[in-house]
């Protein structure tokens, strides 16, 4: 999930949606920390020369504005929608149906960062590639100590506090009987964390050699954000055929999982949920209040 020019500037996109998982408390201040973030992070992969630094402020800083008011009522609809039926029993396809929903709704903010971003990314050069490649090494052996743990105790061990800690983030603290679901899910799981090691450097490779060829041979930018919003859409819809029936029956399996999960939990416990998802969308109303304060101003 760390492509980085794959998702030429989508990333502050996550930042702003990512980070709300963190608590209520959080949401407006990460937002409004977004920019500045979304560039440490950026430059962290590419290391943006003098005259790119000043380029790719001000594009994030467009697009953050742009964000703010384009998109922010978007999420907020579809969390109230989600929140609405969060006290009744789910199946996976409702689940299925609300995670496509999401993707529609986000569509546009990574459509937007490409384009402000492609202008930037036919600036950079070799140097900077070699840059991003050292980068996705780094990330690459990050994954292998998180996910690929030689002892397979330790990784199912490791796979189980992660969903915990997800679970009780939103739902509030499980019981031995719902850590055992966990437990029992992970088990027959068809997360295959090998076979997203060699996809993600598959697209790694191409990432590379595809920014590479549009930096040496003439494009006009427009051409350039369709050949990165291609590679956009290759991250979450493999174009490998065998890549892509795993992603299709691990999302099948992931919708089961959330919904056998949420039917497992107590009223005290959707509550929780429900009043998690409710801080969310009255912070980001509250961040669509603010900046119409300011246009007003």
């Amino acid at each position: 999930m760390e492509l980085i020019v794959q998702r030429t500037f989508a990333i502050i996109t996550m930042i702003a949606l990512l980070v709300s998982l963190s608590g209520c408390s959080m949401v407006r201040l990460s937002y409004d920390q977004g920019p500045r973030l979304a560039w440490w992070w950026l430059d962290g992969y590419v290391d943006f020369n003098r005259e790119q630094k000043t380029l790719a402020k001000h594009a994030i800083q467009q697009w953050f504005d742009w964000h703010r008011s384009a998109q922010l009522s978007e999420y907020a609809d579809w969390l109230s929608a989600v929140r609405s039926q969060f006290n009744d029993p789910l199946t996976p396809e409702q689940v299925c149906r609300w995670s496509d929903e999401l993707q529609g709704v986000i569509a546009p903010s990574f459509d937007h960062a490409v384009q402000l971003g492609a202008p930037i990314v036919l600036s950079l050069g070799e140097a900077q590639w070699h840059y991003l490649e050292q980068r996705f090494a780094k990330s690459n052996d990050k994954l292998r100590r998180d996910y690929l743990q030689p002892n397979s105790k330790d990784r199912l061990k490791a796979s189980i506090k992660r969903s915990v800690k997800r679970i009780e983030n939103l739902y509030g603290n499980i019981d031995e009987k719902q850590r055992n679901l966990v437990t029992a899910s992970i088990e027959i799981s068809p997360f295959n964390p090998e076979a997203w090691l060699l996809e993600r450097q598959r697209r790694q490779r191409v990432t590379l050699s595809t920014l590479e060829q549009l930096t040496t041979e003439p494009t006009p930018a427009k051409q350039a954000a369709d050949i990165l919003r291609t590679l956009v859409e290759y991250t979450y819809r493999s174009d490998n055929p065998d890549y892509r029936e795993y992603q299709v029956s691990l999302a099948g399996y992931t919708c089961g999982f959330i919904a056998r999960m949420h039917n497992s939990t107590t009223p005290n416990q959707r509550q929780h949920a429900h009043d998690k998802l409710k801080s969310w969308e009255i912070d980001l109303r509250t961040l669509m209040a603010d900046n119409r304060l300011a246009d007003n101003q």
